[in-house]
């Protein structure tokens, strides 16, 4: 299989003494997204940025199926790639669902982490009982089978959606062409284990310094479920983002800057 740091196209820079802050996308993403934000923690962290496996320019042979049908593959992932790199006391940034792979990460290797910082989290995308996830069970079941049957026109339809911001379709633009570079199988399989996961149960177990990032108008994590991630986790601290939509490390990367400096100098 390789390196685990050619494997996951893991990049570093920043100070190489600097406290690690460990960069990961969410669901049909790439380490890209984070260009806005990532080089202003180069003046002063170890900046790290990877792509797991299976998207961006991870090395697509070593996805394996088994192995990724569940979030902890991931997570085991990301463990590896700091331990490679001797890196600890991590700033662990993740964004959507991989805010959960770095609650699973954590929980594997908790001596490496120092903070968990998560981007629009959703423990459970499926309304349950009394949790409100924002989903129902037939809508996500919907959405599954959508791109079951049409990759590229799921991409196109969904794209827009997720990142918000119609004032800036070039966005939109952006992430639809990151999921259509996705391979197909990989996606199909990579949207089941997002969307269909259950974390809650994970989250009063985390006691590493946590902020729960939220975002306004989200349609995929909407704010009933960020003040339940923060409900869940002891003494994690809440920053209500003015950015509108999914993905504000694109949308408005100095206010989410901003309210992750705020965190780690507060």
């Amino acid at each position: 299989m390789g390196s685990v740091l050619v494997r996951n196209c893991v990049r570093v820079s920043g100070v190489p003494d600097g406290r690690p802050i460990v960069f990961v996308h969410g669901f049909g993403c790439d380490q890209a997204m984070w260009r806005f934000v990532a080089p202003d923690f180069e003046v002063d962290h170890r900046v790290v940025l990877l792509d797991l496996v299976g998207s961006g320019n991870s090395d697509l042979s070593a996805y394996d199926f088994e192995k990724y049908s569940s979030l902890r593959g991931y997570a085991g992932d990301l463990v590896e790639i700091c331990r490679e790199l001797q890196l600890r006391d991590v700033v662990l940034v993740g964004h959507s669902v991989s805010a959960m792979i770095g609650v699973l990460a954590w929980q594997q290797a908790p001596e490496l982490f120092g903070a968990l910082v998560m981007v629009g989290p959703s423990p459970r995308y499926i309304d349950n009982g009394d949790y409100v996830g924002g989903f129902s069970r037939t809508d996500i079941m919907g959405l599954l089978d959508a791109l079951d049957a049409n990759h590229l026109g799921w991409s196109a339809q969904m794209a827009p959606v997720i990142m918000g911001n119609p004032g800036h379709p070039e966005l939109a633009d952006e992430l639809t062409n990151s999921f259509c570079r996705t391979d197909p199988d990989i996606m199909r399989q990579f949207a089941r284990v997002t969307f269909l996961s259950d974390n809650r149960a994970d989250l009063p177990g985390v006691t590493v310094p946590t902020l729960v990032l939220q975002c306004s108008d989200d349609v995929i994590a909407p704010e009933v479920v960020g003040r339940y991630v923060h409900a869940s986790i002891p003494g994690s601290a809440f920053t209500q983002l003015k950015a509108t939509g999914h993905v504000p490390h694109l949308s408005a990367p100095e206010e989410t800057t901003a309210a992750i400096r705020a965190f780690l100098t507060g």
